[in-house]
């Protein structure tokens, strides 16, 4: 109480005078500002939603990377806005009480390779009024020669649904999953039941990047990225699942022997 006491007198003793004096004490300690929130390269505010979308500064230096991304997130920023619009008309007294949806899409680079080929991270993030808000994540494999977004299936000698190169990813997933979830303390769910979604397709693999690599220009492996609820429940989190290129020699073509060698840093964590 003598604590509490000594506090209210001190805030009673705090007169516009010693209050200027303090604010220019602090102002002496050069104290760093707070950085602003960086502006998004695309943005949608209304009574039903608040929508941006945000481009990181190695995307916004090829043009031709950062048109192609933008466009893909103005249509979806448009899309979402319409569903806010549509849902605010039926449930108004839900958009009263607790305002418009917050939804955002981020665009960032997570590894180059080869001088050519750029991987993508695309993360979302969605308020829409639900038990708690939803992230999702996806991933864009970006040629800069021929300036288009490709897939995996050039570095391989075959890519068919449950052909050997699938099949055998699909193991090293699953297996890297299973240490994961075992580290996790989520051991419970590294079952079959979780992983049925994760087929041995191009399609339905997961969402996959090159990991960069301890070799200048090279990848050291994939690394398949899942969202919530794809192989685990919304309270694990997202998984981030490396599969070493070793792993993938026996399928590689030449232009995949090229690309991939060394190992992956020990700065690039598992956890996103």
């Amino acid at each position: 109480s003598s604590h509490l006491e000594f506090s209210m007198r001190a805030a009673r003793s705090m007169t516009p005078g010693r209050i200027m004096g303090l604010a220019g004490l602090l102002a002496c300690l050069c104290l760093p500002a707070r950085a602003a929130d960086p502006k998004p390269d695309a943005a949608i505010k209304n009574a039903s939603i608040e929508a941006g979308v945000y481009l990181d500064d190695k995307i916004k230096a090829d043009s031709a990377l950062a048109a192609n991304c933008l466009a893909e997130g103005r249509k979806w920023i448009d899309t979402q806005a319409a569903e806010a619009a549509t849902d605010r008309k039926q449930e108004p007294v839900l958009f009263k009480d607790r305002g418009g949806y917050s939804i955002e899409r981020r665009y960032s680079v997570r590894s180059v390779v080869d001088g050519r080929y750029v991987s993508v991270l695309r993360d979302d993030y969605m308020d829409t009024h639900g038990a708690h808000p939803n992230t999702d994540v996806n991933t864009i494999l970006w040629d800069t020669t021929d300036h288009k977004r490709i897939s995996i299936r050039p570095f391989f000698t075959e890519t068919a649904d449950n052909g050997p190169t699938l099949t055998a990813l699909r193991k090293a997933i699953v297996s890297a999953l299973n240490v994961e979830k075992k580290r996790r303390g989520a051991g419970e769910t590294a079952n079959a039941d979780w992983y049925k979604e994760l087929k041995p397709t191009l399609l339905r693999i997961g969402a996959v990047t090159l990991a960069p690599s301890t070799e200048a220009g090279k990848s050291s492996g994939l690394t398949f990225h899942y969202p919530p609820y794809a192989v685990g429940p919304y309270a694990e989190g997202q998984y981030v699942i490396f599969v070493p290129w070793e792993t993938l020699k026996p399928y590689l073509t030449a232009e995949g022997a090229k690309i991939f060698g060394g190992a992956r840093p020990k700065g690039d964590a598992d956890d996103p």
